[in-house]
């Protein structure tokens, strides 16, 4: 049965590359009104793709912005069904000169496929059309009943697909999310993400004197609204990395050993990777390693500082305002709304005196972990070994996709994170870019996941 997909795939790669990058010439960049009829367009080629490669009930599905197309094979009696999200949708281009190649014409060079789109999402989202395809072709059905879902929005944030996801909870109903929209953490090596941080970010802003003074006549009569910022951020962390919001830590659950040992038998070399950043030293808090500071503990990060004058040479004066960013990555049990009410908490208990302090929600979301030893991620993880022939790494991430969350929350599904991108290439910049060993290999690893997820759950 395998040789069966294995053989079609072999024989129609070139036919799928072509199809691969009709979709890829579609310039469905949902951020720009102008392009507002690219996306439909590209909706509409995905939705007859999906029919073409065998799926039923296809659909465009509005909603408040771009549409979601959805399609299923649910004839797979008894077995486990799985829902598949992805998104069509991509990011702007610019600069555009800094481009080698057009973003929106397909071109291989190096086995690697460039094209904006043809590492996120398209790409991975395509692969997963030709497997179902690839199976049906050549064993007349699948191994799982398959619902697909994938939007318009998600680099935009995906503002209308919560309420979509909740009104579509009975059409959504599966028992388990595969998602391919990560990567693997080097090339040859298969990875699963079964975790990634949540979210929540405010804007701080310090108000002073009524506006800007001569340093000269009020300089030490009055607080500096730059000095007042600088104070109060310099409150939140302390020199071994710690944050010192009261209350920060409550709710972090600890990784298991299991965890642990998983993340040690990646090896990193934090001393090569040190070197890569062109800093002295890594920092972060004390007694975790970088894996660990940047998988699974919580952060509070400055993002960005304004105050004063910002022009070439010099200006005396005192500035009247300021205004911070900060953003904080959280962990599991964190909750965003709880840790922003811990900050504010914090930030009038340190306000400097002689200023008024007010902030500004931003974006926020969960964290979510599907556990390190369920079935379906295991599952996963005996299908990439099939195709490339090492053990599979199993990692969290440190960013956030806060619709993962959503489904976590909405839908109360396991969600496996298979992704085949390569962190070098150059997702949302220029150049933009996609291994065809992934292509070829990651085909293979979707078919024969279905079959071990049959058995597995």
């Amino acid at each position: 049965m395998a040789t069966n997909f294995e053989q079609y795939l072999k024989h129609n790669r070139q036919k799928h590359l072509d199809e691969l990058f009709d979709f890829l010439r579609i310039p469905s960049i949902s951020s720009l009104s102008e392009h507002k009829e690219d996306v439909k367009t590209c909706a509409e080629w995905l939705a007859q793709s999906l029919m073409s490669a065998g799926l039923e009930n296809v659909k465009i599905m509005e909603t408040d912005g771009h549409p979601v197309v959805y399609g299923d094979w649910l004839h797979a009696e008894g077995k486990p069904t799985v829902l598949i999200y992805g998104h069509y949708d991509v990011q702007p281009v610019d600069p555009l000169h800094l481009w080698d190649t057009p973003p929106f014409e397909p071109t291989i060079s190096d086995e690697k496929l460039f094209a904006r789109g043809a590492s996120d999402d398209k790409g991975q989202v395509f692969m997963h059309v030709k497997a179902i395809e690839a199976l049906l072709q050549t064993t007349g059905a699948l191994p799982v009943n398959i619902k697909m879902m994938i939007e318009g929005e998600e680099e935009v944030g995906s503002p209308n697909l919560p309420i979509f996801v909740e009104n579509q909870k009975d059409l959504l109903a599966a028992d388990v999310i595969v998602i391919s929209d990560t990567g693997m953490i080097e090339k040859g090596k298969p990875t699963i993400c079964y975790g990634l941080r949540g979210l929540c970010g405010m804007q701080i802003n310090v108000k002073g004197t009524k506006g800007d003074l001569h340093s000269g006549l009020y300089g030490g009569g009055v607080q500096n609204a730059a000095h007042a910022i600088v104070e109060l951020l310099a409150s939140f962390r302390g020199k071994d990395g710690r944050i010192l919001v009261d209350g920060f830590y409550d709710k972090v659950v600890a990784i298991t050993d299991n965890e642990k040992k998983a993340y040690e038998a990646l090896h990193t070399d934090e001393e090569k990777l040190r070197q890569d950043l062109g800093v002295p030293k890594l920092f972060g808090e004390k007694g975790y390693t970088f894996n660990e500071r940047t998988w699974v503990r919580p952060t509070l990060e400055i993002n960005g500082v304004y105050s004063g004058f910002q022009g070439e040479g010099i200006k005396t004066v005192l500035p009247s305002e300021a205004a911070a960013k900060i953003t904080c990555r959280l962990v599991p049990d964190q909750d965003p709304d709880e840790i922003l009410a811990l900050i504010e908490k914090h930030i009038d208990a340190n306000k400097p005196e002689g200023v008024t302090v007010t902030v500004e929600h931003l974006d926020k979301g969960a964290p979510y972990v599907t556990p390190y030893d369920h079935p379906a991620i295991q599952a996963a993880g005996r299908a990439y070994e099939k195709v490339y022939n090492v053990p599979t790494s199993y990692t969290r991430g440190g960013g956030s996709i806060p619709i993962v969350a959503t489904f976590d929350q909405i839908l109360n599904l396991p969600v496996v994170l298979m992704g085949f991108g390569l962190p070098d290439e150059n997702f949302h910049a220029p150049n933009e870019h996609f291994h065809l060993e992934n292509f070829d290999k990651g085909l293979l690893t979707i078919c024969h996941y279905w079959y071990e997820l049959t058995d597995a759950m």
